[in-house]
């Protein structure tokens, strides 16, 4: 299947990395400390492992759609009106993923390092930039990816091997001090980042090769790796009391990087890594959105139909109380996210098996 226009696997596992990898890196950890505390890491594993026999699902939906757009195979199996319910509930849904990320970003970057920078100039620079992106073309979004994507691990490593000084693994100990309770809780965080690899097969009519199940459990574990190293971090250099108080841990480990006695304060490093990593997360779930609704290529009717609502929802969600942004976000959209994921691969595999029956049904009618 060498389509004209289409990615390679590879580049759909580096996407991954990226549009989820953003996620469990920066966006789950903070609950995800606040309820599972020092164990935190043990949810991660345990997330992981519950999540794995889900990739078959998406196996199977993949196959039996024979790798078509997961729209049209949609309006052909289950008509016009269930295909359009599904299409503009699903794109609404993107939006408000997407939003939450550039609200979330535009909060610490407000909170960090321009605390007198007007909101309304951030707000629609960033909107403009990554509405420019979506706009384009999945080809433009591998390839900014790509480019981005090389320095954001080497500074992640980075960060990470810095601070070895500086880490206490000990404070991982007492295991499961609040017993088995807390990590249960928490388990749909790090779940909510891993279901988003259903966004995935949005796009397999754009990939070249079809995919297997061990190309979903690479970026499984990938992504497991992604929350487990700054989660482990953010214990063993603060202690998970101090950690579970911070907004931004992924951030905060940047503040103790130093070499030697003369270099320090690098923590400007970071702001590449979140800003490059927000921009492809919502260029690429407002493109998946705008594949989804047939806009791709049409670029007036998509700043028209995508960027007023995506702006006004981002003007919304950042103007929101700080305690009352973070509650939604760690009480309601972490959990609404993987429920209605897990719901629609679920319809999708129900609408694969009963399309399968009926096919067969057919076929013995005419034999």
């Amino acid at each position: 299947m060498n389509k004209i226009g289409s990615i390679s696997v590879l580049h759909v596992i580096f996407l991954s990395m990226t549009v989820i990898g953003l996620k469990n890196h920066v966006t789950i950890i903070p609950p995800l400390l606040q309820d599972a505390g020092r164990d935190g890491w043990m949810t991660v594993i345990l997330a992981t492992i519950v999540i794995f026999p889900w990739i078959f699902l998406l196996m199977y939906i993949h196959k039996k759609s024979k790798q078509e757009s997961i729209m049209e195979w949609l309006l052909v199996t289950v008509g016009k009106r269930t295909t359009t319910f599904i299409r503009y509930v699903t794109a609404i849904f993107l939006l408000i993923l997407a939003a939450f990320t550039l609200a979330e970003t535009l909060q610490w970057i407000t909170g960090t390092f321009l605390p007198e920078t007007p909101l309304l100039l951030m707000l629609i620079i960033y909107t403009i930039l990554c509405i420019l992106l979506a706009s384009t073309n999945l080809q433009t979004i591998v390839i900014v990816n790509a480019l981005v994507l090389f320095w954001v691990v080497v500074l992640g490593f980075f960060v990470a091997i810095t601070n070895i000084q500086v880490k206490d693994y000990e404070l991982l100990l007492p295991f499961l001090e609040h017993g088995v309770s807390p990590i249960l809780f928490a388990l749909v965080y790090p779940a909510s980042g891993f279901i988003e690899l259903l966004l995935l097969l949005f796009l397999q009519h754009k990939v070249k090769t079809p995919f297997k199940w061990y190309h979903f459990a690479i970026m499984l574990f990938i992504l497991m790796g992604l929350t487990l190293g700054p989660l482990i971090g953010a214990i063993t250099e603060f202690g998970p009391d101090e950690a579970a108080k911070q907004r931004y841990p992924a951030y905060e480990e940047w503040g103790l990087v130093s070499i030697g006695r003369f270099i320090e304060h690098i923590d400007f490093l970071s702001i590449y890594q979140w800003l490059t990593g927000a921009f492809v997360r919502v260029g690429f779930i407002l493109y998946v959105a705008i594949d989804m609704l047939k806009m791709t290529g049409d670029r007036p009717r998509i700043w028209k139909v995508i960027a007023p609502p995506f702006f006004f929802m981002c003007a919304f969600l950042f103007l929101m109380n700080e305690h009352t942004f973070l509650k939604v976000k760690g009480d309601y959209l972490l959990l609404a996210t993987f429920s209605f994921l897990f719901l629609l691969s679920l319809i999708l595999a129900v609408i694969a098996t009963i399309s399968s029956k009926s096919l067969k049904n057919r076929q013995t009618k005419l034999k």
